[in-house]
């Protein structure tokens, strides 16, 4: 096999959460690219017609839609149940689907942190048992994580937000430690600053856009484009050493 082979993903089937736009969608869509048929779940996506849909199939692959609210963790269940129900089996499990809720700490209500916690991290563990052990019965998956800056800084009004950040880089590595040597590699990607409806309200600030800008080593704020390459390398053979790691693309902001 040629290196640029072992970066293809002809015949796999791919998990992606929170894939209706921003980074999910552009994962989802390099995924159909470097061959993978794609399942796409997020809270409201369309089961038929959606944006991302529509550009898995331009690429010449099958999308497969479901709405869930991974808020309510009677639905996760059920989507799971169903998409066992459905015959699926995915062989790579993107756990990108998450949300921010900003309100300064000694202000920020019980119903704003759990919702924060449920989303961003203990869907995403519900959801890696239960695929990922699939996959570890089968004897090969991969396991993908959207992590954050805030997996290794505190950030500021979103401690929940923070928490389950930094919950997703220890999940990210835990689950490493028990499935590398059974055919299952578990790693993460870490955002920094990029152009999605979750950085909307930073964007909207002029003074804090500016300063983040300064102080980004690339010069420019990231968009979700700059996620195909890396997570077409954790998916696909090219990385079949590598478990555990968090990488960044976040333009060089950690290296400051």
């Amino acid at each position: 096999m040629s290196v640029l082979d072992s970066f293809r993903l002809d015949g796999k089937v791919a998990l992606v959460t929170g894939c209706k736009r921003g980074i999910g969608k552009a994962m989802a869509i390099a995924l159909a690219e470097a061959g993978a048929d794609i399942i796409g779940v997020s809270a409201s996506l369309e089961a038929e017609g959606s944006d991302v849909g529509k550009a898995v199939e331009e690429a010449g692959r099958t999308f497969t839609g479901y709405s869930c609210d991974f808020a309510d963790r009677a639905a996760l269940k059920d989507f799971i149940a169903k998409l066992r129900g459905d015959g699926h089996a995915p062989d790579i499990l993107i756990n990108n689907a998450g949300t921010i809720k900003r309100q300064p700490a000694a202000e920020h209500p019980d119903e704003l942190w759990d919702e924060v916690i449920e989303v961003n991290l203990t869907a995403q563990f519900i959801l890696s048992r239960e695929i990922g052990g699939d996959m570890v019965r089968r004897g090969s998956g991969k396991i993908i994580f959207t992590a954050s800056l805030l997996t290794f800084q505190g950030g500021i009004n979103v401690p929940g937000y923070s928490a389950s950040k930094g919950g997703i880089g220890q999940l990210t590595m835990a689950l490493a430690n028990e499935w590398a040597g059974k055919g299952v590699n578990v790693n993460a990607i870490a955002p920094g600053y990029i152009a999605t409806d979750n950085t909307q309200a930073l964007r909207n600030d002029e003074a804090r856009y500016q300063a983040i800008l300064e102080r980004i080593p690339a010069g420019r704020w990231g968009v979700p484009e700059d996620f195909a390459g890396p997570v077409v390398f954790l998916a696909s053979s090219a990385s079949d050493y590598v478990s555990g790691a968090i990488v960044l693309v976040d333009g060089g902001w950690m290296g400051r």
